[in-house]
């Protein structure tokens, strides 16, 4: 007995002496090389936050990764979070793979995972409770269901007699893949009768718009999971650092972007006329405000071939659809205006809209012809001719150091009757027929049958001079024309970045 007393107390005060090592700020532990180890091993559960100090997005998360530190520790959590600066960590970096910032990885026994949850206080501590614990905390009092309820600002109480019904069970198994969001359940009379809740009821208590939610589909587990992430977003969400993965990563991949300048007499009298309309559409499309001022948001009104001129102005994107973006047909953004292009886009009456550049009156006068959306087909569909097309981004890195080359093709074939060599701007013109996925693509579309050849082979004058001598034989994948193609480059579209 002695022994093992005396072995129990090494053991205590060695834990003790293991985390007391190691330095915190806000509560977050910081980690180095020579104290990442011990760290791990001494904590059951430890998110770790590999950042760099000049990432903006690393500052945005930070006073919320403090605030879910602060929060757990209140509770008596033994989950720990920690950071660690990995641009000086730099072997710490390698080992785990980290390849941007912040990049999150959450140890449970030392065995690392990526973290997928929010960034804010609410989310992080939310997905790591549902990582630890249960996927819905036992209510068993009034207190306890009020304390919960408070504690988030979405959260969602199942109340079941029964807790091995079949509808109990498809509620803990949707909130077993929800990670965003605590689930409690309750079997207790007296919290049903608190909030009014009747046998079988899911309620959705929220911080905002109307307070609470009554689940009313059928009880089954992507029914409760669609319900629970229609509802868990404002009626209008503001597109920022914090929103951006809820919007873009959730479940609703409809969305209705209304691009507004903050602070503008404009802006309270759209997002006004919005939420007006938008609960029918929440469970179907999400409605987000978008800040056009903000420099930061410049990239998303290129994607949309948008000017700063246009603002207030709104846009549908459809993301399943690699990203089909839809015009209304005036900018008049009342609720009548804005509740109809909803309408309309949901009865698939909406035609796609396409980003074209106007036709330059010189674009057949070079070697390298230059394409646009108006001009593609009766160029490249031309049945007497094999056309070279190749398809670039100005901003790709790869596609600069083709150029001279492109250009030595083009006029190598310069009066050949029968090849024509062309380019176009992929980020500018959008076909219906053809989607892009990285850059540059090298397509050959072959005279009479209108084959569409994919050059794979090295980009070198000589390569696609014997590429398109041999009619697409060489350095050639055969793909369908009105199938999307996805291939592999260091240089993807940035459009992935909305």
């Amino acid at each position: 007995m002695y022994v093992l007393s005396a072995f129990c107390l090494i053991a205590t005060a060695s834990f003790a002496f293991a985390n007391e090592e190691i330095k915190t700020e806000d509560g977050v532990l910081v980690l180095t090389k020579d104290n990442f180890e011990r760290a791990i091993i001494h904590n059951e559960f430890i998110l770790v936050e590999f950042y760099a100090p000049w990432c903006g997005h690393c500052k945005a998360l930070a006073p919320e990764y403090a605030k879910a530190a602060k929060t757990l520790a209140e509770q008596g959590s033994a989950i720990k979070l920690a950071k660690v600066d990995a641009t000086e960590e730099t072997e710490l970096a390698e080992e785990y793979q980290v390849r941007g910032y912040p990049t999150l990885k959450f140890f449970r026994s030392q065995a690392p995972v990526e973290y997928n949850g929010g960034r804010q206080a609410d989310d992080i501590v939310s997905w790591l409770l549902k990582k630890t614990g249960p996927p819905a905390k036992e209510l068993k009092t009034v207190e306890e269901a009020k304390e919960f309820i408070e504690a988030a600002n979405v959260a969602v109480i199942g109340f079941f007699k029964d807790q091995t019904s079949d509808t109990a069970k498809a509620y803990l198994s949707a909130a077993a893949t929800i990670d965003d969001h605590p689930f409690g359940i309750t079997s207790e009379e007296a919290v049903f009768k608190e909030y009014e809740a009747e046998c079988g009821n899911i309620i959705l208590f929220k911080k905002f718009d109307e307070g609470k939610v009554l689940f009313e589909g059928e009880a089954t587990e992507k029914d409760i999971k669609k319900f629970v992430t229609g509802n868990s977003l404002p009626l209008i969400v503001e597109f920022n650092h914090e929103t951006a993965q809820k919007i873009f990563g959730g479940d609703i991949k409809s969305h209705l972007l209304l691009f507004l300048n903050k602070g503008e007499e404009h802006f309270e009298k759209v997002v006004e006329a919005a939420r007006s309309v938008a609960k029918p559409f929440k469970e179907q499309v999400l409605f987000v405000t978008i800040d056009a001022a903000e420099e930061d948001h410049q990239r998303i009104l290129e994607f949309f071939g948008m000017k700063k001129e246009e603002v207030p102005a709104a846009r549908l994107i459809k993301l399943e659809e690699d990203m089909a973006k839809y015009k209304p047909d005036k900018n008049d953004l009342t609720a009548e205006s804005i509740k109809r292009f909803v309408e309309r886009f949901l009865a698939g009456k909406l035609k796609q809209h396409l980003l074209s550049q106007e036709l330059p009156d010189d674009w057949d006068t070079e070697a390298v012809k230059i394409l646009v959306a108006s001009n593609f087909d009766s160029v490249v569909f031309d049945y007497k001719k094999n056309v070279l097309v190749e398809f670039y981004a100005p901003w790709c890195g790869h596609c600069k150091q083709l150029a001279p080359i492109y250009d030595k093709v083009g006029e190598h074939f310069k009066d050949h009757k029968k090849v024509v060599i062309a380019k176009i701007d992929a980020t500018a013109n959008e076909l219906e027929h053809t989607k892009i996925t990285s850059f540059p693509t090298i397509k050959l579309y072959t005279k009479r049958e209108n084959k569409v050849i994919e050059y794979n082979g090295p980009r070198t004058f000589e390569g696609l001079i014997k590429f398109i001598e041999s009619g697409g034989v060489d350095g050639a994948e055969e793909t369908d024309p009105f199938e999307e193609e996805e291939t592999e480059d260091d240089d993807s579209p940035r459009k992935d970045e909305l």
